[in-house]
């Protein structure tokens, strides 16, 4: 059982929670109903204490309380519980007369109100449940992004064989390279400061917005050598150069461009990238005439996918992400709060 070898999530949580109310309800219910009696009164009340605390948890209290509509939010819990309240006794009621338990039993109005008030505690559970998810969740995910966090620095003490004798053979490369040919002197030394980007920004929370835009410059400066006539890139930028952000959040999609958005037979490929600050948010534009891609190399893929799952571990909901592949432009936007 490789399943319970694990820490257990909020969906095995739940599932026990309820066998044990389902175990509870049944047993408590065994010795003066009998059995039969007893499986009908435990599902029919579990099935509506389920109802009634997923309907709050997942419609009412979404829809209304946090849209801040608490008066429509008041009227629809109170017309749930009285609906869920009748549900119980009509299909309890009527379950049993089936089976013969029961051999006659009233079906009017104030006998199916009679069953509402017992709805009334499992409301005020459902608040404590949503809590209780909410909690558990919020610890999930932070547990997650530890995991993940330690797992890179593991990653990273493994690839850095010897960092700083490598910049300083960069450098002597550098040094002597300069003499004949500034130009690519000039790319040896964009490559060392991506190389150490790499090695002192990118285990780091956060960096400046300016050193995370100085790493993608030097990434398109080495990417456009391998393009045999060149690449427009117009990159906008207007932004607090104090922000900081997590690092590498924006490289996916500047990666992409350069792995699926260059025509290497054009003459010019034209590439836009916009990063602004627009109030508390920071909006990350890329656009790039679309290429048709090779089988098995179609722009997103895994990139996209990890990058999403990161946003929502940092930012939870607070996050816009849209890729726009319609026509002959593929855009990428990005929103995240600061």
């Amino acid at each position: 059982m490789k399943i319970w070898r694990q820490a257990p999530g909020i969906v095995q949580l739940q599932v026990l929670i309820w066998i044990a109310v389902l175990l509870l309800i049944f047993f408590s219910s065994l010795p003066m109903d009998g059995l039969l009696k007893s499986v009908i009164v435990t599902v029919v009340t579990t099935t509506i204490f389920a109802i009634i605390i997923y309907g709050n948890i997942l419609f009412l209290y979404p829809v209304f309380y946090q849209k801040r509509r608490f008066v429509w939010y008041g009227i629809s819990v109170a017309v749930f519980l009285i609906l869920t309240g009748m549900l119980k006794g009509y299909a309890g009621i009527i379950l049993l007369k089936y089976f013969k338990l029961i051999k006659t039993a009233p079906l009017d109005l104030l006998t199916l109100l009679s069953y509402v008030p017992g709805g009334i505690l499992i409301y005020v559970l459902s608040l404590v449940f949503r809590i209780f998810i909410a909690y558990f969740t919020l610890k999930q995910q932070t547990e997650e992004i530890l995991l993940q966090k330690s797992q890179a620095e593991l990653n990273l003490l493994k690839s850095q064989v010897q960092p700083h004798f490598l910049f300083n053979a960069l450098n002597s490369i550098y040094y002597r390279v300069y003499k004949v040919d500034p130009p690519s002197a000039g790319l040896i030394e964009r490559l060392a400061d991506i190389m150490r980007y790499f090695v002192d920004e990118s285990p780091k929370d956060e960096v400046p917005v300016s050193t995370e835009v100085a790493f993608i410059e030097n990434y398109i400066a080495l990417e456009r050598i391998r393009i045999r006539h060149g690449a427009t890139v117009n990159f906008k930028k207007e932004y607090n150069p104090d922000l900081r952000i997590p690092p590498m959040l924006l490289m996916t999609f500047v990666e992409n461009i350069f792995k699926h958005g260059i025509d290497k037979s054009l003459k010019q490929n034209q590439v836009t990238i916009s990063l602004v600050q627009q109030n508390d948010h920071l909006l990350f534009t890329t656009r790039n005439r679309k290429v048709d891609p090779e089988p098995g190399n179609e722009p997103g893929g895994f990139g996209i996918i990890n990058l999403t799952k990161r946003l929502r571990m940092l930012y939870g909901d607070k996050f816009e992400l849209t890729i726009d592949d319609e026509g002959e432009l593929f855009t990428a936007f990005l929103k995240i709060p600061l």
